[in-house]
């Protein structure tokens, strides 16, 4: 089993920055990818950014030239820089990692933007 911590939610006025960080811990062997998702409520999880195990780096729509991805794979850490903060990107952030090509979830992380 893995587990997935996540920490630097928050409330931030728009405009502005947070920096998301997530480690994993435990049956930690076979990292294929990292990332990042969100969810409000009433709707669907989406994908934010994910990198992967060679370095490549993807990004929603939404995230472009915004948001910034990188990790320390070594240490089995991701965080997610995101500036430029909107009200729209208000939602729960979830961490997501795939080992040994199974899927495993952070508990969310809040992050609140006001206008």
């Amino acid at each position: 089993q893995v587990q997935l911590v996540e920490s630097g939610g928050g409330l931030v006025q728009a405009g502005g920055s947070l920096r998301l960080s997530c480690s994993a811990s435990g049956s930690i062997f076979g990292l294929n990818r990292m990332g990042w998702y969100r969810q409000e409520p009433g709707k669907q999880r989406e994908f934010v950014a994910l990198r992967t195990s060679t370095g490549r780096t993807s990004y929603a729509d939404s995230a472009k030239g915004r948001f910034t991805i990188s990790g320390d794979f070594a240490k089995n850490t991701v965080f997610l820089q995101m500036d430029s903060l909107k009200p729209e990107d208000t939602a729960v952030y979830y961490c997501h990692a795939n080992y040994n090509f199974l899927d495993y979830w952070g508990q969310g992380t809040q992050v609140t933007v006001s206008s």
